[in-house]
């Protein structure tokens, strides 16, 4: 299986020399193509072994501050964020030929930031938020139906936050942003942060 990436380019000068002012440009882009989930992104982090992992995770905002999104802090990525907080993103839209990599620190949101994401949920997540004991063995599905029976029973429709779900934010120090070429030359163009400032670079594919 073979394509030919012929969709995009992707020069310095259009690149600028903000990352993040890039990204919202290209994120845009995606909503606006109507691309499958375009705020999916994968999420690796490492555990105190160094053995790494990923998963599916949803951006829910991002802006000067860094990337956020939110899970359970009992679920692996959380624990694995406990003993090394450096983790890194990738966007893949496959449709635009296009992936932008994140890396840098790790840090959890502020309770109050949690708390307003969590107010916003649909009541069906704020409920599965109490029913999954997220990356743990379970016998079946029946125990997850159970315990959202019975956190809706308790909770109603005013469920609030448990204290083991919230956010993170990701705080880049690095942004990689890759457009596909035709005969695999494809373009890549990384911003590092240097003493405080955005030191952009081209790869070679």
């Amino acid at each position: 299986m073979r394509i030919s990436y012929e969709k995009d380019e992707l020069d310095e000068e259009s690149a600028g020399n903000l990352p993040l002012a890039l990204f919202e440009k290209w994120f845009k882009t995606a909503v606006d193509s109507d691309v499958p989930e375009p705020n999916a992104m994968t999420l690796a982090t490492v555990d105190a072994s160094g053995r790494p992992s990923t998963r599916i995770v949803l951006v829910k905002s991002f802006d000067s501050a860094g990337v956020v999104f939110y899970t359970n802090y009992r679920s692996r990525k959380a624990r694995e964020l406990e003993a090394n907080p450096y983790a890194a993103l990738q966007f893949h839209w496959v449709e635009l030929e296009r992936v932008v990599r994140i890396e840098g620190r790790v840090e959890r949101t502020s309770a109050a930031e949690s708390d307003a994401y969590f107010a916003k949920r649909p009541l069906d997540s704020r409920i599965g938020a109490w029913a999954s004991p997220q990356s743990e063995v379970i016998a079946n599905r029946g125990v997850l139906l159970a315990n959202a029976a019975a956190a809706a029973a308790k909770y109603g429709l005013n469920p609030p936050r448990p204290e083991h779900w919230g956010g993170y934010r990701l705080i880049p120090d690095a942004w990689e942003f890759w457009a596909g070429r035709k005969s695999r030359l494809h373009d890549r163009v990384r911003f590092r942060l240097v003493d405080g400032s955005w030191h952009r670079e081209r790869l070679a594919p």
